[in-house]
């Protein structure tokens, strides 16, 4: 058997893995991201060659101010892009680093298409002091809340939507609203449910009428807890695919943990290979009993005149 541990919110499978569209869509976002960054780091490069050419010394304050705001707007918006794109193809927590670093992204960026801008506001000496102290203000609060909607508070994360699509699997085959299905999950928890009914049909017989949720693949390498290659799992271990094989068993979401995650092809060769005889005939119904009350009698004709 697997000696993968059930989650709180039900059985463990395979890890959540991005679908193509997933991150196609993602990769997507990032480019829109990055461009908006760019735009906003542009427009900080432009603000310090401006003050470095002395532009606002005497004026023209609605200039930087503009400037100011228009790095915000951009540096929000690359934020956003950038948040979006992780909702589809998040990192995983177990890896600190580059967790860190993909979700808080925006608010890093923001810092850095603000923070040498202002500091040279502040310390422009050829700016006269209530120009200064406007255009610093406006520019620290702008920052302040840029960098605040760039922050992560509850970042997305590949255990968290491994665990959303195991509930959302077993909500599924129990037939329970799907609460846990976002659209994030929902398709791939959908071939876990749809692998086990699968499962479930092709081992009916006249002792489980009610078919079972117990199959068996080739056990992971060395003593490995996955498999590195994906695997089909089996109706029993007799079958020829795994003879001479060391194999393990359990149920299909027990399968999908070790990386056997593809129900065999070769279904009515294995239920005979295993003795299964597939969906039971249901039996038929017992003919109705005759009713005891009697017909009723046809009206008596009516009387000659």
């Amino acid at each position: 058997m697997t000696d993968s541990k059930p989650s709180p919110k039900g059985d463990v499978t395979k890890d959540w893995q991005a679908t193509q569209g997933q991150k196609s869509a993602a990769t997507r976002l990032r480019i829109f991201a990055a461009l908006a960054w760019a735009v906003a780091i542009g427009g900080e490069i432009l603000g310090i060659i401006l003050l470095r050419q002395h532009k606002f010394d005497h004026g023209n304050m609605p200039l930087l101010i503009g400037l100011l705001v228009g790095i915000a707007v951009f540096a929000i918006a690359g934020s956003m892009l950038w948040k979006a794109a992780n909702q589809h193809d998040p990192a995983r927590e177990s890896d600190k680093a580059r967790f860190f670093f993909q979700n808080q992204l925006g608010a890093i960026v923001t810092v850095i298409a603000f923070l040498p801008l202002i500091f040279l506001i502040f310390n422009d000496k050829d700016l006269d002091p209530q120009s200064k102290k406007i255009a610093g203000g406006v520019g620290a609060v702008l920052a302040l809340i840029a960098t605040m909607m760039g922050v992560s508070l509850k970042p997305p994360s590949v255990e968290q939507y491994t665990q959303d699509m195991n509930a959302c699997a077993t909500q599924i085959k129990a037939g329970q609203p799907t609460t846990a299905c976002s659209p994030d999950v929902a398709a791939q928890a959908q071939d876990i449910a749809k692998d086990s009914a699968a499962v479930a049909d092709a081992t009916k017989d006249a002792d489980h009428p009610a078919g079972q949720d117990v199959v068996y693949w080739i056990a992971p390498e060395n003593g490995a807890k996955k498999s590195e290659t994906p695997h089909v799992f089996h109706l029993c271990e007799h079958v020829s695919p795994l003879k001479d094989k060391t194999v393990n068993h359990g149920t299909v979401t027990e399968a999908y943990a070790q990386n056997a995650v593809r129900i065999t092809k070769q279904i009515e060769m294995e239920q005979k290979q295993c003795g299964f005889s597939g969906s039971p005939s249901a039996t038929p119904s017992a003919e109705p009993a005759p009713s005891a009350v009697p017909a009723p009698s046809p009206p008596a004709a009516p009387a000659s005149p």
